[in-house]
This record gives C-alpha cells, sequence and structure tokens, in this order.
C-alpha cells in the first residue's frame, strides 16, 4: 500500500510518503536484523508507479506482480499525535493471472528460503482461499519453515499445514474461537490454535506479557519492559519481523521470540511502522524476562 502521513513539525505541516503494509513492515525490521526478506506482492496502477519506486528502496529483493488494479492507498493525519485516516483507497480484487503469478512466484522464492512469513492482506478479503492453501501446502512439502501473521479466516486456511509459529493478538485470538480469551480461558484458546494445527503459538496482549504455547513442553511468557507511552501501532509487524530474522540465523524458538518481543518494544518508541534500530533492538532483547505462566494467568 502506498501510506501518505502528514505530521506537525512547529508551526508547519511535515508530509511523509511511505511504502506500507504488513509484508512491508516485516521486511524492512528483518533486514535491519541481518536478513535478506525477499517480498511478494502486487502493485498496480497510479499509486503503483510511485509504491514501486519507494518499494526500490527497501533492502532485500522483490517479487513484484503487476496488477490492472490501483495498489491500495491511505492518507493518516497525525498532527495531534493520533492516527486518524482522512482518506483511504482499496486495491480491486486481483484477476486470476494475477493471483497464478503472485502465487507461484511466491513459491519459487520461499523454497530457496530459510523461512516463509504469511501475513495479512489489504483489504482482508484481498485473496482467496486458494492462494493460502496452495501456497503453505507446497511451501511445507519442501521443508521450509512457515510463519503465520494471519487473522481468521485466513489462519484457518492455513492451521492444517502445521505452521512452525502462529502470532496473533487476543481480539484475532477471540475471533477464531469466537468467544473471549480473558485470564485463564487465553491458555486453553491458544492451546486450540495448536489443536489445530500450530506448533507453537505466541499470543499478544499490548502491554501485557506475551504468552507462549508450544504444542510440545510447557507454556512461558515473555515480560516486556514497561512503556506506558509511545506509539504501538505496528509493533506486532515488527515482532513478527524479527522473529523471522532470528528464525533464518537458525536462532533457537526463545532467542526468535525475545529478539521479536524487544523488536516490538523498539517500535513502540518510534513513529515509524516496522521500524528499530538493530543496536536498540539487541539491547532491549537482555530486558525481555522469559518465566513460566503464572498461576493467575494459566488459571
Amino acid at each position: 500500500m502506498l501510506s501518505v502521513t502528514i505530521e506537525a513539525r512547529g508551526e508547519r505541516d511535515d508530509v511523509h510518503v511511505h511504502a506500507a503494509g504488513q509484508g512491508v513492515w516485516l521486511a524492512r525490521i528483518a533486514a535491519e536484523l541481518g536478513a535478506r526478506p525477499i517480498l511478494c506482492c502486487l502493485v498496480g496502477g497510479e499509486t503503483g508507479l510511485v509504491l514501486t519506486r519507494l518499494l526500490e528502496q527497501l533492502p532485500g529483493e522483490r517479487r513484484i506482480v503487476a496488477t490492472g488494479g490501483s495498489s491500495g492507498s491511505y492518507v493518516v493525519d497525525h498532527r495531534d499525535g493520533e492516527r486518524r485516516v482522512l482518506a483511504s483507497a482499496l486495491r480491486p480484487p486481483p484477476q486470476r493471472h494475477e493471483l497464478d503469478d503472485l502465487t507461484s512466484a511466491t513459491y519459487a522464492a520461499a523454497i530457496r528460503s530459510k523461512v516463509l512469513v504469511i501475513c495479512n492482506p489489504f483489504p482482508p478479503d484481498g485473496l482467496p482461499r486458494e492462494v493460502y492453501e496452495t501456497v503453505a501446502a507446497d511451501v511445507r512439502a519442501a521443508r521450509v519453515p512457515i510463519l503465520v501473521d494471519l487473522s481468521s479466516p485466513r489462519l484457518e486456511w492455513t492451521l492444517p499445514f502445521a505452521p512452525d509459529l502462529v502470532k496473533l493478538n487476543d481480539w484475532e485470538l477471540a475471533q477464531f474461537i469466537q468467544g473471549p480469551v480473558d485470564g485463564p480461558r487465553l491458555l486453553s484458546a491458544a492451546r486450540r490454535v495448536c489443536e489445530a494445527g500450530a506448533r507453537v503459538v505466541a499470543v499478544t496482549r499490548a502491554g501485557e506479557p506475551i504468552t507462549v504455547v508450544p504444542r510440545e513442553g510447557e507454556p512461558f511468557e515473555l515480560v516486556p519492559p514497561a512503556l506506558p507511552h509511545g506509539h504501538p501501532e505496528g509493533c506486532g509487524d515488527t515482532m513478527m519481523g524479527a522473529i523471522a530474522a532470528a528464525w533464518a540465523r537458525d536462532l533457537g524458538l526463545r532467542e526468535a521470540l525475545i529478539l521479536g518481543a524487544a523488536a516490538g518494544s523498539a517500535n513502540f518508541l518510534r513513529h515509524g511502522l516496522g521500524t528499530g534500530k538493530r543496536a536498540v533492538v539487541e539491547e532491549l532483547a537482555r530486558s525481555i524476562i522469559v518465566r513460566p505462566l503464572s498461576r493467575k494467568s494459566s488459571g
């Protein structure tokens, strides 16, 4: 997507134009942490012309599939400290041959990579079920680890193919089980995601500890530094990008999650989405506490 953000700089407006979307934010922080991401996406129309130039400035590689419709875009007013959307335009549904090109390009890139991350499109219903199932099934058959950052129903479409890690927030988990996940119910809800196919589930809850539930082994939680003031937008995407970078470096599960939690905290301290400096992330990682689930958390 193309993002236009209006900030305040003293008495004047400050306008920023960026490439946006979960894939972009994941790739940006993954590259900052030493990975070489390959971003697979659809781009088209007038907004796509601008977006292509912006994507070319990102580190790593791109597999851009041209579309007849214009790429999505939005304009945000951030001058008063709150993000207020002034205008937005959604990408139209892609044509069949465009979907074929995206699916094949993603598979070709994934099978020569250390890990594949599947994340949400915008609009959320912008890609059909077949794309998720084909990519997940065929990449799993190639024995490439799959990390999933999806909400329902896209999450359900990938779970049968045993993703190595599912990262979701508490409201996405509530949507998955179609019920509340507060208090002790969160652990049982996360286990239902494991029962549906996930090997590990990580549930974020804003500033609360991150609950981690492996299919095999004991659940635990990650406690990030207390940050009462900052910018929550994009923290989950930054976390996932850092986890992917750690996975590509063959770090263990806990080390990858610690780096992810640290990256999310680093993003919270910044205005930009999917941003953070490697030195800051690695220093914050030393402040992440890993502990067994407390009685209060697990019931």
